[in-house]
């Protein structure tokens, strides 16, 4: 049988030419956004209060903080910044959240995206794997209502910010990838159900996040800025990491890898990459603790006691 072969050259230019297409709506976003940054940057640059309020003095005494924030609607309006796409990408808050949605996002798509191949490691029927993808699906909407339901009453009775939550999910979401690559009985059935329920907490919670921090003037292209941290952590670590490993683990003249060693060096390292992500979302939540607690926590507080 003849079997037609492409170059590697004519592979990468297919490559180059469909990247650039991928990214081709960023560019239309960008130039549209530039003359509004351009116009708004010249003519509100001593207007704007800044969302997140970082350089406020850590010598305010309480006296003129409850002034700041009950003295009308108005302040606590102020203090959310309506950026645009390129404005936000030069905080660095929006890569803190991006950088921390890669880590969870992405090893959660890696996770969904080989569990056939690690339920085959371990022995696994494809019925049984079935089942693990369709308990995934259900734990990922339970994390997505749960998230929002939970994060909405801290953050209304303790006035604690949504970038917590998003730490927290990560940590369980690292426990689940190190319970996955154990290999032990029904490991994978567990370890997925964690992994699954914090991928949709992140996927609620995130919405949320970029909202708050960045405004709802444009809110759509950020959002969907942030959210090309999904593919981007998905191929890392399910191409460079978990395919690569296991290839390598593969026996040389066989097409499939069986017994845990397949991946659990994969999943130990998506275990890892989930705490650092953790680490960033928590350094996120402090960056932002005193904006939630003056600005969002308070408007919460006074449209409640109308």
């Amino acid at each position: 049988m003849n079997v037609f072969t492409i170059r590697s050259a004519v592979q990468s230019v297919c490559f180059v030419i469909l990247l650039l297409l991928v990214l081709s709506p960023v560019a239309v976003a960008l130039k549209a956004q530039k003359p509004e940054s351009m116009q708004h940057e010249e003519s509100t640059s001593e207007q704007r209060i800044g969302l997140l309020r970082e350089e406020v003095a850590e010598g305010s005494d309480s006296a003129g903080s409850s002034t700041a924030l009950g003295g009308s609607n108005l302040d606590l309006s102020a203090g959310k910044e309506n950026l645009n796409v390129l404005q936000a990408m030069g905080k660095l808050n929006f890569w803190l959240l991006f950088l921390a949605m890669a880590c969870g996002m992405g090893s959660g798509l890696a996770t969904v995206n080989n569990i056939s191949q690690i339920g085959g490691s371990l022995g696994y029927t494809s019925k049984e794997t079935s089942t693990l993808v369709s308990l995934w699906s259900i734990w990922n909407f339970s994390g997505r209502f749960g998230a929002g339901f939970i994060s909405d009453h801290f953050l209304r009775q303790r006035g604690v910010g949504r970038p917590f939550f998003i730490g927290a999910t990560l940590l369980i979401m690292s426990v689940g990838h190190v319970i996955i690559s154990s290999g032990l009985a029904a490991s994978l059935y567990i370890g997925s159900v964690l992994v699954g329920l914090c991928y949709g907490c992140q996927w609620a919670l995130m919405p949320s996040i970029t909202s708050e921090i960045f405004g709802l003037n444009h809110f759509g292209t950020i959002f969907n800025m942030v959210a090309v941290a999904s593919p981007v952590g998905s191929y890392i670590l399910s191409v460079r990491v978990v395919g690569y490993i296991y290839d390598m683990e593969s026996p040389p003249d066989e097409h499939a890898c069986q017994g845990k060693h397949c991946f659990a060096l994969s999943f130990f390292i998506m275990a890892c990459v989930c705490l650092f992500g953790s680490a960033v979302a928590f350094v996120l939540f402090i960056r932002t603790r005193k904006f939630y607690r003056q600005v969002v926590y308070a408007r919460l507080k006074s449209f409640l006691e109308k």
